[in-house]
């Protein structure tokens, strides 16, 4: 089956929750059938109805599944023409969600570690307490 390929004007056109097409990484799908069914609600699609959605569907974080699905949906590709608006590009520095992950890792190791070394803090100022206490009632 070929593709067809659509402009940002024939997809602007298909932008109500009963004919709803959006732009991902420069595919085009028809999400009318699924508008219903979507977890997040109607009103996220319908916010970006018409439109490339692409920031939006990557800032979720949607699962293996949901890009399923996505494909599933998929009626073309984007043809891009002179002024039409340009994909936004990753900021530079920008934290992937891999690396994000593993930062949070980390912090958990150091919570864990900072909970380790209070938790000796502790002991030792008690026993110290302790020895206080027994040498000035002796």
């Amino acid at each position: 089956m070929a593709t067809k390929e659509l402009t940002y004007q024939d997809v602007a056109e298909h932008n109500t929750k009963k004919d709803l097409y959006v732009v991902v990484h420069d595919q085009v799908y028809d999400c009318t059938k699924f508008v219903d069914e979507h977890p997040g609600g109607e009103e996220v699609l319908l916010d970006v109805a018409g439109q490339d959605a692409t920031e939006a569907f990557e800032d979720v974080g949607h699962s293996d599944e949901a890009r399923e699905t996505l494909d599933q949906l998929k009626v073309g590709t984007l043809k891009r023409n002179p002024g039409d608006p340009k994909p936004k590009t990753p900021v530079p520095g920008a934290v992937s969600p891999a690396a994000n992950n593993s930062a949070a890792t980390g912090l958990g190791v150091g919570v864990y570690a900072i909970l380790v070394l209070g938790g000796a803090i502790g002991y030792f100022a008690y026993q110290y307490l302790q020895q206080q206490q027994a040498a000035q009632s002796a």
